[in-house]
């Protein structure tokens, strides 16, 4: 039960092993996600920041969408002189945070959903989340959806929501993305377009696991914000 509270709130319980590795090897994930107040807007919102990519062999990738899966607008665009770190900033009321590990063909997914929670006596409200999806030990399905499969203890299939599909496609992108210096979910507000015609994740980069996907370069941005 402290590992699954943990994950909600931290992200991917990973050995120690695993995260030094990660770091000698300049990957830089930040799954933590914050609880904010927009002064203009009177109200609270989370925050959440883009990043993440890969080197041989594998990837750690974190991304954030709408409440059912859709993709976001940046706040911001985040460039660096490293890669494989932060990509963009992103603000909303609600936030479902995606992330993703990769060891070679073997996946570990965690998806949950993120909010402020009640306000009291003035004060901030503290971050409300919840678990809605956690994938261990998958490998890529042979089928057209180009997503990992994964299975229950028991043995039995344990499947990504249809609602989930397309944002868990752009991690295995990411996941692959060596070095990655840019996002791969959330976009340039000019690009986030109508539900039902909703364009694909942007990027240079194409995995044989998302070639479904349909992507372009992204558009250069000069806002900067705090990481």
């Amino acid at each position: 039960m402290a590992k699954k509270h943990g994950e909600i709130h931290f992200g991917l319980a990973l050995p120690e092993a695993a995260r030094d590795k990660l770091r000698k090897a300049g990957i830089f994930v930040q799954t933590t996600v914050t609880v904010e107040h927009q002064q203009l807007g009177h109200r609270y919102v989370v925050r959440g920041v883009e990043s993440g990519g890969a080197v041989e062999g594998f990837g750690h990738y974190v991304t954030f969408a709408g409440e059912d899966g859709s993709r976001l607008p940046w706040l911001c665009r985040v460039e660096s002189l490293a890669v494989n770190g932060p990509h963009a900033v992103v603000v909303a009321p609600v936030l479902l945070r995606a992330e993703m590990l990769r060891a070679g063909g073997t996946y570990e997914l965690l998806i949950t959903g993120h909010r402020p929670g009640p306000a009291a006596n003035g004060k901030r409200p503290a971050l409300a989340g919840e678990l809605l999806f956690r994938g261990r030990h998958g490998h890529l399905a042979r089928g057209k959806s180009g997503l990992p499969t994964f299975f229950t203890r028991g043995g039995e299939p344990l499947e990504v929501a249809e609602r989930f599909s397309r944002v868990v496609a752009s991690l295995v992108t990411a996941t692959t993305c060596s070095p990655c210096d840019h996002s791969h979910y959330v976009a340039p507000p000019e690009e986030i377009v109508p539900e039902g015609r909703d364009s694909a994740p942007e990027g240079h980069c194409r995995s044989p696991a998302a070639q479904h996907v349909e992507e372009k370069p992204l558009m250069e941005e000069t806002d900067e914000c705090a990481q």
